[in-house]
């Protein structure tokens, strides 16, 4: 069975160096959306110990992700990757149900969810 994402070599190792510079045990990937950014929606990747009952999990090539069930249908088939340049480095999040992204590809909109665009962009 298809995972319902895909972290990329690149990305996982560099998820797995960040994890190791933190003084937590048990911690997981956190990938969520919320409302924001130009687009009305916008990603959330973070660390978290705990899991709610609720929550997707799913482990790819070691590393445990878990994601809340509201934002699971917006992030199915989701790829995230991780990109170094002579700028430095960052996570590129490639969403097949997005039907528009902002210049930076921080935030998004789906044809059933466009979220609530910040203001000021």
């Amino acid at each position: 069975m298809k995972s319902m994402i895909t972290i990329t070599e690149a990305a996982n190792s560099r998820i797995k160096e960040m994890m190791a510079e933190q003084e937590a045990d048990n911690l997981v990937l956190r990938l969520a959306v919320r409302g924001g950014g130009c687009s009305g929606l916008s990603y959330g990747l973070g660390f978290d110990q705990e899991i709610n009952d609720d929550d997707k999990q799913i482990e790819t090539d070691g590393l445990k992700v878990v994601i809340d069930k509201d934002s699971a249908p917006l992030l199915e088939g989701v790829t995230i990757d991780y990109k170094q340049n002579l700028m430095g480095g960052g996570f590129i999040i490639d969403n097949p149900n997005a039907i528009a992204t902002c210049g930076c590809g921080q935030s998004f909109k789906t044809a059933t969810n466009p979220g609530t665009p910040t203001k000021d962009c």
